[in-house]
Parts: C-alpha cells; structure tokens; sequence
C-alpha cells in the first residue's frame, strides 16, 4: 500500500475532505499526471481511498458553492454560473517566498480582519510556503448597494484582496524589515536586490503575493487534509494563534491529528463581513473614478493592426518558449492581456495557447485554458497585461528583460517596434 492509500484511508481524514467538499466541484490531482476530469464531487468518504488507489495524489475544492456542481461546463455565460452559483467562500492564498515571510503577512491580513471585527477567521496551512486565510458566505451580508453578493464573483474577491493589499502594505514593509536586513533576504532567499526594492522602496509583495488577478470562477484551493505533492506535507487547519508557533513537523501525514475542522460553519457570525466588504466596493469606487480620471490608453483605440510576434518584446518571446519552473498561470494572464492589447482575436489566441502550453514543464489541463479565455471574453474592456515593474510578474518568473528600464508596459514596446516598422516600410526611398 502505498504512502497516499493508507493516509486517505484513514476514517477521520475521509471524513474531514468529505465535509469540506458540501456543495463544492472537487477536482483529484494524479501526480505527474495532472488533474482529472472536471466537473467531479465527492459523495462518500470511501471515494477519497477508492481514487487514493487509483493514483490520486490530492483533492482540491472549489471556492464556489453550487447548487448541482455537476451541470457544470467549460466555456458556460456569465449568466449560466450565477443561476447555478449559491455562494462563494472569500480566500486569501499567500503564497511566500518563504514560509516565515507568509506567516508575518499572514498575522497583519488578521489584524487588518479584526480591524472589521473579523476575528476567527479559517485558517490552514497551504502544505509548502503559504497560507489560505478565509471567510466563509455565510458570514457575508445577503446584498450591498442592491446587489446580490452571490451574484459578485470573482470581481468582489479580487476587490477585497486588492483593498486589503494596499491597507497592509506599509505594515508588512516595517515587519519584514524587523525580521530581516536587505543583505539577510537575497541570501536567505536568493533574491536579487533590484527585484523587491527599486529607488530605496521596498515591495513586500515581491516576497509574498496575495493571489488576486489569477482568482477567476471556478477556482480551486487546496482542501484541509489534503497532501502538497511537493512538500510531502498535509494542508492543515490551524487556530489563528497557532500561526506564529506553528512548526512543519505537525503537517507530516504521520504525525496529522484531525482535530480541527476548516470553515466550520458555526465559528462565524451572520453578517460578520458586512463592513469589510461596504468599504471595499467604497474603495474601489474612488480607485475606479481616480484611473478613469488619469486614464491614457498605450495603444490607440483605434489601432486594429495585429502585431507581429518579431515586434515582441524578449520577456513575452520568453514566455511563448515554455515556462520551466513555477508561474504558468501568472504566465498565462500575462500572454491573454498582451494578445489582447496588440490586436490578436480570441481564435488567434486558443490556438496559440494550445500550443505554448505542450512547451511548459508541466502543461496546464486545457480546461483552465479555455476557463480563462472564457472569463476574457465576457469583460467589457480589455485588461492591460502587467507592468514591467510588477515584481509578481517578471521578475519572479526569470523573464525580466533590458527594455523594463525604457518602457512601462511590454505594450509600450511592441506598439513602438510595430509603428516604426510601419513607418519605415512606408517611407519613400531615396533615389
């Protein structure tokens, strides 16, 4: 028997995935295999060991609540989810260089919580560097500004995960510089100086991301009691004055004691998000205003000429090549926002994507591919892709390339190679 059937073999740790899987999509990761089919339940605790035997290696649950998880398809309307949708858990995924770096962000996101008398959030450990911290629907008001909060995902989630980031930056700054000198974090963690700290300003959030852009519906998160592939180690649910102490040795599947259940309803009060969730939307209210205000777009808007991949500049060459380590779906939103941008068609882009996905050390399931142009194509408005300068991006993914220092946005520099092209292509010549 191997190691994964007899640990989801176990009664209590059965029951514990089965519980948190209510009313969810629950997807099975089969090692190096990928993920299985979607959509997919669980239905029985002896589910969970029957798929351990068939070589499931973890179990992933949905952030969404379905009435029926199996009508689900890919490529559905906006308006065919929200029928189908009775509600959405809010989760912070922080995803740390580093384990310690998590926690740290991990008790200043609480604080920020109790700040709007939040104070027992669900908490558990990721399996390897991170932390998800989250809210269950139940604690959330019914509607704001008449609008149903059902019906907000995932631009609410994105929103809250936002307005959080920007209240807690500071803080983070001060409480990782306690912890840690400059010289002490690109050893410790082997980070070049340039890529978390630009004109003496220091960005935590090059350390530790809060998972927003990627947030898309559908989305899924590790399940408590679940085993981490990488690590070896089980995502556990822990106390919010567990994080500070917490040691690894408790997530070895060995040593794993269900003891604590995650997202237990009766932890939380009704309404208990209300006021997070009213000056988020106020917020993000005035973000929205200011940007319209500032707003200059890189490329006109009248410009329909497709650019050519030779106009590309070297980190999207870079990316087309094939990720070979971690960050394809950060990858991913940087290539759809690019396309877009320079013109490509969504029939132009599946295929391209088909094909850049085969490079990648790990494919990602076709699926979440066509989910996420799905997703693209019901917003109003393109999305521009990243900043040169946004360290989550292409710094962290090994692509930073030399025209970050002309040029604010990839956009900038393949709209100014593609115009000069054009230029030079129709200037006369000498005689």
């Amino acid at each position: 028997m191997s190691d994964f059937v007899k640990y989801y073999s176990r009664t209590d740790v059965k029951k514990a995935i089965l519980n948190s899987s209510k009313n969810r999509e629950v997807s099975f990761k089969f090692g190096d295999k990928g993920f299985g089919k979607r959509p997919d339940i669980l239905q029985f605790e002896n589910d969970i060991s029957q798929l351990a035997k068939l070589g499931a290696t973890s179990f992933h649950i949905s952030e969404e609540l379905w009435s029926n998880p199996l009508l689900l398809k890919t490529g559905m309307s906006r308006k065919e989810l929200d029928e189908l949708r009775s509600g959405w858990d809010l989760v912070f995924d922080l995803d740390g260089v580093d384990f310690e770096i998590s926690k740290i962000a991990g008790e200043i996101i609480i604080e920020a919580l109790n700040y709007y008398e939040i104070y027992n959030p669900a908490i558990k450990f990721s399996g390897n560097k991170g932390l998800h911290i989250t809210l269950p629907y139940n604690s959330f008001p019914q509607k704001v500004n008449d609008i149903e909060i059902r019906l907000m995902f995932p631009e609410l989630s994105r929103y809250i995960a936002n307005f959080i980031k920007n209240m807690v930056k500071d803080h983070l700054s001060q409480r990782i510089l306690e912890k840690y000198t400059v010289h002490e974090i690109e050893t410790k963690f082997n980070i070049k100086k340039e890529e978390f700290q630009k004109s003496n300003i220091f960005n935590p959030f090059a350390l530790v991301d809060i998972d927003s852009v990627l947030i898309s519906s559908r989305h899924m998160f590790r399940a408590p009691y679940s085993i981490n592939e990488k690590s070896g180690l089980v995502s556990i649910p822990i106390s919010v004055n567990e994080i500070k102490n917490f040691n690894k040795k408790d997530a070895i599947p060995e040593n794993i004691e269900v003891k604590k259940h995650f997202l237990n309803q009766e932890e939380f009060k009704e309404n208990e998000s209300k006021q997070l969730f009213i000056q988020t939307l106020d917020w993000q209210s005035k973000q929205k205003k200011q940007q319209e205000e500032k707003s200059t777009f890189i490329v006109n808007k009248k410009d329909t000429v497709k650019i050519s991949d030779k106009h590309f500049p070297n980190c999207i060459k870079k990316i087309l090549e094939g990720i070979k380590t971690d960050g394809r779906k950060r990858a991913l939103f940087i290539l759809i926002t690019f396309l877009r941008k320079s013109n490509y068609s969504y029939e132009d882009i599946e295929p391209l994507l088909v094909e850049w996905n085969k490079k990648n050390y790990s494919p990602l399931p076709e699926n979440y591919i066509k989910s996420q142009i799905s997703w693209y194509k019901r917003q109003k408005q393109d999305i521009m892709p990243p900043n040169c300068d946004n360290e989550a991006y292409y710094s962290s993914l090994g692509i930073k390339c030399n025209y970050c220092e002309k040029f604010k946005n990839p956009l900038n520099y393949a709209s100014r190679m593609s115009k000069q092209a054009l230029f030079n292509k129709q200037k006369p010549k000498k005689t």
